[in-house]
């Protein structure tokens, strides 16, 4: 960049510090420039990149770095985005005729990161100075307790201050939307709508939105009522026991369980849930228990991270624990993990990865595949004894997310459900009719959309900690039922491969490289069929994801992520010959080829 060009974005900058609202926030921007206007490399990049256009809002919201600029998580984006978002609810109440009697209405949630509390503030001073109805929710909480909240409240809308499990230096601003949405997160074409008044929003000083404290602070009342309804929902679906009348099997059942946060903001509404639905009490692991936005115990604030559940895993062993369950820090994801099968067991030759045993490692975590498949499993064993003690037949829909295992088509189909697969992304796994469970690998789960419309870890690791204490009461683990669902479904192997980059840009680069590509083979597989989701008619609506249809069942599907600077492939391999020991052993070897092979695809490109 020349000299002119830098001088350009500082008096940019320049006017950010001298519009914006918050002090800290001039002193961070004016601090900038003064480092760039010394020649300071990173500083430069930094300005260049957090001046340089403005931090899109799409069907995720906002997500990104905390700091100054308008392609920066700051009090003036926050403000700007809620000014535009409360015009849109304004306009779409106008639409319907209802703005004569009811204005439109909010419920704002935050967790615990840097800027949660504050952002949250400024969202509620903004959208009740623009004339909506504005409840805030008390205290740093998860995302699915501001979910359920805008159906429990009837509201129009809901805005939760998260950035879930991105990294500590992010926050976000995410959506949903009540009435017909029944809290839903946005999805397209309204995040255009809502995007286009937010520009609008921007386009004055931030010192002239209007701003008011006529918000109402709720108590803990909404709190309450979804420990209520999650508790009930996980207590009508247990299995009962069938030599004890009136009993949910295996509620006597001794279970260890740990429970992390992950620094989060989980803990106590999940223990509150868990006790409420009669499960066992959990040991919490005391170094990630309470909020802290630095995360100092990882590196990344993710369970399927490596290493992200170590201290977990520490914990277990000194209980010698049956079970292992760790929240996201916004608690809309949950994993599990339980005793890996030891080495003299036929379970290894059954493709179980492990590593040399230590105490760490004496506990495997389930894959977001895996885990998905038990609990659309469970959801359609759910829904038939529903039906037949209604003396109907099985309804509804299971669903997951296009980059998925296939592997709930096959419980679906088993089951006499109906299957759907959906674009990336809760905003449409949530919109599917007659959902009865949902999820995505990447560890979300709707396992009770009738309460919450969106990813609820707390319900789901509910439903987990009781299949493994079901599956303790009958002298069984985890694994047997996977080899029960190799049986009856046939093995389903999966993988992933993330590549990391410096900017969502470089992400998106290499993937056209791939479309352009257009490969034939991976390795010694051939490519059966490509699906380019951009082109029209291929997706409800057009999406940067390329999908490869491999000989012999296998998938390959990639993508660049919609929220950090990934691509992301997906690998998924089938068989059905043998038992479930030989379908694992063949799935997982092809799986081992295929993953080879793209990855020599992929690293051909990077060069």
């Amino acid at each position: 960049m020349s000299s002119v060009e830098l001088e350009q974005r500082i008096t940019v900058a320049e006017a950010w510090a001298a519009a914006d609202i918050d002090p800290a926030g001039r002193h961070a921007t004016r601090s900038l420039i003064a480092r760039a206007r010394e020649g300071q490399e990173s500083a430069i990049t930094e300005l260049i990149d957090a001046f340089s256009g403005r931090l899109a809002f799409g069907t995720a919201g906002l997500r990104g770095k905390i700091g100054p600029g308008p392609r920066r998580m700051n009090r003036v984006v926050v403000s700007q985005t809620s000014a535009g978002f409360a015009a849109f609810l304004t306009e779409l109440t106008e639409r319907s005729g209802a703005l004569h009697m009811d204005p439109p209405s909010v419920v704002i949630g935050y967790d615990g990161r840097t800027g949660s509390a504050v952002f949250a503030r400024d969202t509620a001073e903004v959208m009740a100075g623009a004339g909506v109805r504005v409840y805030l929710l008390p205290e740093p909480g998860p995302t699915p307790l501001t979910a359920f909240a805008v159906r429990h409240l009837q509201v129009s809308a809901g805005v939760m201050i998260t950035a879930s499990h991105n990294p500590p230096a992010d926050n976000g601003y995410k959506v949903f939307l009540g009435g017909a949405d029944q809290g839903a997160q946005v999805a397209p074409p309204v995040d255009a709508e809502i995007a286009a008044h937010i520009e609008r929003a921007a386009s004055g000083a931030p010192v002239m939105l209007p701003r008011s404290r006529d918000y109402v602070m709720l108590g803990g009342g909404v709190a309450d009522a979804y420990v209520a309804e999650t508790a009930s929902a996980v207590l009508r679906g247990l299995p009962a026991d069938p030599k004890r009348p009136g009993r949910a099997l295996g509620d006597d059942t001794d279970l260890k369980v740990v429970y992390t946060a992950m620094h989060g903001v989980g803990s106590e509404i999940a223990r509150r849930v868990f006790l409420s639905s009669g499960l066992p009490t959990v040991t919490v692991v005391a170094e990630q228990d309470a909020p802290d936005p630095t995360f100092p115990s990882l590196e990344f604030p993710n369970p399927e991270e490596p290493g992200a559940l170590d201290l977990a895993f520490r914990t277990a062993g000194d209980l010698d624990a049956d079970l292992v369950v760790a929240n996201d820090p916004d608690a809309d994801r949950v994993a599990i993990a339980v005793k890996a099968p030891p080495r003299a067991t036929p379970a290894v030759t059954r493709g179980y990865r492990q590593r040399p045993r230590n105490v760490a490692n004496q506990y495997r975590r389930l894959t977001g595949n895996e885990l998905g498949l038990l609990l659309g499993w469970r959801a359609a064993e759910r829904e038939t004894a529903a039906a037949r003690i209604g003396a109907r037949a099985p309804q509804g829909t299971l669903a997951c997310t296009n980059v998925s295992s296939p592997a709930l088509r096959a419980v679906a189909e088993a089951y006499g459900l109906d299957y759907v697969e959906t674009l990336s992304g809760f905003k449409w796994v949530s919109r599917v009719p007659r959902l009865l469970f949902g999820f995505e690998e990447a560890i979300g789960y709707l396992t009770h959309p009738g309460h919450v419309r969106d990813k609820d870890g707390i319900s789901a690791g509910a439903d987990a900690i009781a299949m493994v204490r079901e599956l303790r009461a009958e002298g069984r683990t985890v694994w047997d039922l996977l080899d029960d669902a190799s049986e009856l479904f046939g093995h389903f192997a999966s993988s992933q491969i993330t590549l990391r980059f410096a900017s969502m840009t470089e992400a998106t680069e290499l993937s056209a490289r791939v479309r352009e590509l257009r490969p034939t083979e991976f390795g010694d597989i051939r490519v059966e069929r490509v699906r380019d989701l951009l082109t029209p008619g291929e997706a409800p609506v057009p999406a940067n994801v390329l999908r490869y249809d491999l000989e012999g069942g296998s998938r390959v599907m990639m993508r660049p992520s919609g929220t950090e600077p990934k691509l992301k492939v997906y690998l998924d391999t089938f068989s059905d010959v043998g038992d479930a020991a030989e379908r694992r052993t063949a799935a997982e070897a092809a799986l081992a080829r295929l993953e080879s092979a793209v990855r020599g695809t992929i690293d051909g490109l990077r060069l």
